[in-house]
């Protein structure tokens, strides 16, 4: 049972990269560079963004030689981290192994847009009207963001399980 962890890595990285680089590849070829269609008009839109950085545009305007090795470099790590994290959780925890997968394949699907364009295709656009806009984002984003808010979840009801243990 312990290798069908693996198995569930493989078949959901495959479905997160595929559908990821579906959508990019979809507004990459369709939508030019800042192009925006109101999906629900003063909250959503779908838009073409280029990031350089990571989340939220964090690094974006760094130094270009020291962020383009480092989203190089970082990801690949990462992910043998992720791995080796995975080796070690049993299948039985399979909230933490669902979550290990998702981040792998979501940090797999933005190294891609990395390597080949240099920064990752971003083009889910969430606002509230003029006033706030959250910054755009993809199915590689979700992926990764679900698997670590996953991750926290169940840190935080693991830490509160052992505390009333030991009350």
């Amino acid at each position: 049972m312990e290798k069908f962890k693996y198995l569930l890595l493989l078949t959901s990285t495959a479905a997160i990269v595929a559908l990821d680089q579906a959508t990019k590849i979809y507004i990459h070829t369709h939508y030019r560079l800042g192009e925006s269609t109101s999906v629900i008009e003063d909250y959503f839109n779908i838009t073409y963004v280029r990031n350089p950085g990571a989340a939220f545009g964090f690094l974006a305007k760094s130094n270009p030689a020291f962020r383009e090795n480092f989203f190089l470099i970082l990801p690949p790590l990462l992910m043998a981290v992720i791995l080796w994290l995975l080796r070690g959780t049993p299948f039985k925890e399979r909230v933490q192994v669902i979550a290990l997968c998702l981040v792998f394949g979501g940090a797999l699907g933005n190294y891609i847009d990395r390597i080949q364009h240099g920064f990752v295709i971003d083009f889910l656009d969430f606002h509230y009207k003029g006033v706030y806009s959250w910054p755009a984002f993809n199915v590689a984003d979700i992926t990764i963001v679900t698997g670590i808010s996953l991750m926290v979840l169940m840190s935080f009801l693991e830490q509160k399980k052992s505390g009333k243990a030991k009350a």
